[in-house]
């Protein structure tokens, strides 16, 4: 993951903050599904500030679970999260970390499926 750039925004543009965008890489090999994306757009409505998903130059709204799931997040493909606000770039942080813990749980509990019962005692 790389960080695209920041740019600040004045109040005179109606924005209250700075906007932050940074890339990302889907890791989790189930891509954004269902659990994952209700889990990122809990983490997204934890913000003040305004959270999007840009995939392929169209954006969808990190606070709508439909959005997230429309936007369609693969294994491997990337996209960018963008975050206007007063606290854009802490949100922008979270999230970045959160998409790559979410690949990291979907390894472990992999693990577990093939784990045999007898290994437990």
């Amino acid at each position: 993951m790389k960080r695209i750039g920041t740019r600040s925004q004045s109040a005179g543009d109606g924005g209250a903050g700075t906007a932050v965008r940074q890339e990302i890489t889907i890791v989790n090999e189930q891509g954004l599904h269902a659990r994952p994306a209700a889990e990122f757009v809990c983490a997204a409505k934890s913000f003040r500030s305004h959270i999007w998903l840009i995939k392929r130059g169209e954006r969808f709204s990190a606070a709508s679970i439909l959005d997230v799931l429309i936007a369609n997040l693969n294994y491997g493909e990337t996209a960018v999260i963008e975050a206007e606000g007063p606290d854009a770039e802490e949100a922008v942080e979270r999230l970045v970390e959160l998409v790559s813990d979410l690949g990291k749980r979907a390894l472990k509990d992999r693990s577990s499926v093939f784990r045999r019962p007898e290994d437990d005692f």
